[in-house]
């Protein structure tokens, strides 16, 4: 693997080289994650209607006394969809982040020129230049954990999820 960009590609005007050959399509990595976890919490809370419809329904025609257990059996089938929805979003949320993470990690050892490029572009975003841009991607490009850590942080902007997200969720989410 190359630490310099080939002597026939020199850098343009702005410090930057020209993009090296990579897959066959622009990449495409799946970034919403936050629709998905809105998408299955309100589904989640879509659940609790019927729910609400059977006490209101139940309320009309009982005593007080089945309104109360009604109205409490609704509570309770919320606070579970609810929660429910929460933990099934957390755990959508880390098999999505695992999901970037393979796919970086497989295009750093199929196109290792080309994610190169794409360290080399973010540095230069950020005003990064010459020489100095050269050092920061070696260095970052040297470790293969630092370098997907670097993708996956500056390119999808993912961070790891907590490894018990997904329970404190549910509970957070259910308790509320």
């Amino acid at each position: 693997m190359s630490t310099q960009p080939p002597e026939s590609e020199a850098p343009s005007r702005d410090g930057l080289w020209p993009m090296p050959p990579g897959p066959p399509h622009e990449e495409r990595h799946f970034t919403q994650n936050e629709v998905v976890r809105d998408l299955v919490i309100g589904t989640a809370d879509g659940l609790t209607v019927p729910f609400a419809l059977a006490a209101a329904l139940s309320g009309a025609v009982a005593a007080n006394p089945l309104i109360v257990t009604a109205g409490l059996a609704e509570i309770a089938a919320g606070c579970v969809a609810m929660g429910l929805g929460g933990y099934l979003a957390a755990r959508t949320e880390a098999e999505h982040f695992t999901a970037e993470r393979k796919r970086e990690e497989e295009e750093t050892e199929t196109y290792p020129d080309r994610e190169r490029w794409e360290v080399a572009a973010i540095l230069h975003r950020y005003g990064v230049r010459g020489d100095a841009l050269r050092m920061a991607v070696d260095s970052i490009c040297a470790d293969k954990r630092r370098w997907v850590d670097f993708m996956m942080r500056f390119e999808l902007d993912l961070k790891e999820p907590q490894p018990d997200r997904a329970a404190r969720s549910a509970i957070t989410i259910g308790g509320a």
